[in-house]
């Protein structure tokens, strides 16, 4: 669709100009011009309202561009008065890129729409968001072409329910659509591609992203009968996101507890003797388990690195299991912290510190930013921000500087544009100035005497 009508008025700002007559009312005109545009005319939500409207446009690159725009102003700054004006509009728009758009535009309208209920926080808007974005997400993952599209999509999916969900059932759904990526429902003699590693390593993560909210009385006894075993047979995999993604799952799963609601074992039938001999069964069957992931975790914990592994995942999946070992031996769990600002956000439970994770990888550069200045997440991780001195809160971050204050940006490129034609214009101005003084000069000095 076309532009606002705000921006073909600064677009005839800068456009039309009368070079051919200087008046006293242009100068006046002139001088107000300058007054708005050499502060900062385009301002961040200028900015995000182009992007918007870009979205409205035909070609797919077009709206690529103005999807990577509005996330790299999302992480630099938290958009309350943007989401509380235009969530809607963005939503439903970012909505309509995921039902047509490439993989790429699909990619980047998810990690959006996470950025979107971020911003609003638990709510009526997020909850909004959740409601009206759970079908076309569920009906994109149907379409498993592209991992990098499936994991944004996984993700979206994770952040607007870990902040919009209102209860358990909401956050199960959720849940059991992730599930079904790598374990889809089919038909008899139905086929379908094996999920690569970074499928299950996405499905894994944000799965377990949501199970930490959840209380193991909630869940639902029908729906996670055998993830125990599921688990276990990825940290054989050969991938190594695979098994550590699926490692700390199974630490979570462990503190969560309930672990009959995940081992695969059937309830009892109603008669006293039979369910007591169905209890003994499930508790067995429970520590047969453990007994399995128990030594699966120290063989990883301790793996020598073969022809060709990369020492770093290797060193990370030997610290990983490490932890997990020593959760399950002794029961300690991993305390980690990060500097925030000059304070320490510190977590003690393998809950909190897959949030954290889940979160740093969502928000990339933004994380800093989000845990300094967004409240929900100072709720999450019951972390409270070190005030802003003056002086920072005029710092300018590097991405604000690509955006309003590099030579390219939208903003130095419209008062370039505005301040050439003012050049021209005084030029002209001067020039004529001059000429009326020489023609003048010629007139009132009197001619020498002979």
């Amino acid at each position: 669709m076309g532009r606002r009508s705000s921006q073909r008025r600064n677009a005839a700002m800068l456009d039309s100009d009368d070079t051919d007559s200087v008046s006293s009312s242009s100068t006046t005109q002139s001088d107000m011009m300058l007054s708005g545009l050499e502060e900062v005319q385009f301002d961040k939500e200028t900015v995000l309202d182009q992007c918007v409207d870009a979205l409205y446009e035909k070609r797919g690159s077009t709206r690529e561009k103005a999807l990577a725009s509005i996330i790299e102003a999302f992480n630099s700054n938290i958009q309350h008065e943007f989401v509380e004006k235009k969530f809607a509009t963005l939503l439903q728009l970012c909505l309509s890129s995921i039902r047509r758009g490439s993989s790429k535009e699909i990619a980047l309208a998810s990690h959006v729409i996470g950025l979107l209920s971020l911003t609003a926080g638990p709510g009526d808007k997020a909850h909004e968001i959740l409601e009206e974005s759970v079908k076309p997400i569920s009906v994109a993952l149907k379409s498993r072409s592209d991992n990098s599209k499936i994991s944004s999509l996984l993700e979206c999916l994770a952040i607007i329910t870990f902040v919009g969900g209102k209860d358990p059932e909401e956050t199960e759904e959720s849940m059991q659509l992730m599930w079904q990526v790598i374990n889809p429902k089919l038909g008899p003699n139905v086929a379908t591609a094996k999920p690569s590693p970074a499928m299950i390593t996405a499905v894994v993560s944000s799965w377990s992203f949501l199970l930490t909210t959840m209380d193991g009385w909630t869940l639902n006894p029908k729906s996670w009968q055998g993830s125990i075993s599921y688990f276990s047979n990825l940290l054989d995999k050969e991938d190594r996101s695979v098994r550590i993604a699926s490692g700390e799952t199974l630490a979570l799963v462990f503190e969560v507890g309930s672990l009959e609601k995940f081992s695969g074992e059937s309830k009892g039938s109603g008669d006293s003797s039979t369910d007591e001999t169905n209890k003994s069964r499930e508790l067995l069957h429970i520590q047969g388990l453990r007994a399995k992931v128990l030594n699966q975790v120290r063989t990883l914990s301790a793996e020598a690195g073969g022809k060709g592994s990369a020492k770093k995942d290797l060193n990370n999946q030997r610290n990983t299991f490490r932890d997990i070992l020593e959760f399950l031996e002794d029961g300690y769990s991993p305390e980690t912290s990060a500097k925030i600002g000059g304070l320490l956000l510190s977590t003690s439970t393998w809950a909190n510190l897959i949030q954290l994770n889940f979160l740093k990888h969502f928000l990339g550069g933004g994380f800093v930013k989000h845990m300094q200045e967004n409240e929900f997440l100072h709720d999450v991780f019951g972390f409270t921000p070190k005030m802003n001195l003056p002086a920072s809160q005029h710092r300018v971050s590097g991405t604000d500087k690509r955006m309003y204050k590099s030579p390219n940006s939208i903003l130095n490129k419209a008062r370039t544009q505005f301040l050439n034609k003012q050049r021209m214009t005084r030029m002209l101005a001067t020039m004529r100035v001059v000429m009326s003084s020489k023609q003048a000069v010629a007139v009132t000095v009197p001619a020498k005497k002979g």
